[in-house]
């Protein structure tokens, strides 16, 4: 256990490799560990298929199996104001933007954040 007192830890659950083995490690120290996954897209493929669904899905049965609370959070709202808009000027304008520093910035260290202290 952490000197700090901390025993909840809110995780960000994509449903792959390294948020699975952090949950995994986070219970073994002894932490309550709650998986959240961040909607942040909503359309789907050429093929009728939307992604996001798939990773929600595979977070929800990691997590389950895992015998953690997991939770879904809205922020396809956020996702497109904050980083999508963004990233079609960018391109507009000639340059090869990287959404995910972006996403990280306005979103899991902003909304996300603030969701896991809520």
């Amino acid at each position: 256990m952490l000197r700090s007192g901390i025993k909840r830890v809110v995780l960000g659950m994509s449903g792959g490799v390294d948020s699975t083995v952090s949950a995994i490690l986070l219970k073994k120290r002894g932490f309550e560990v709650v998986g959240v996954f961040m909607r942040n897209w909503d359309g789907v493929d050429e093929t009728g298929v939307c992604t996001a669904d798939k990773d929600c899905e595979e977070a929800e049965r990691v997590a389950s199996k895992l015998g953690i609370q997991f939770h879904v959070v809205n922020f396809v709202k956020e996702y497109w104001n904050e980083v999508f808009t963004d990233l079609i000027d960018d391109y507009s304008a000639g340059l090869t933007p990287n959404p995910d520093i972006l996403c990280n910035s306005r979103l899991k260290f902003t909304h996300f954040h603030d969701h896991a202290l809520n």
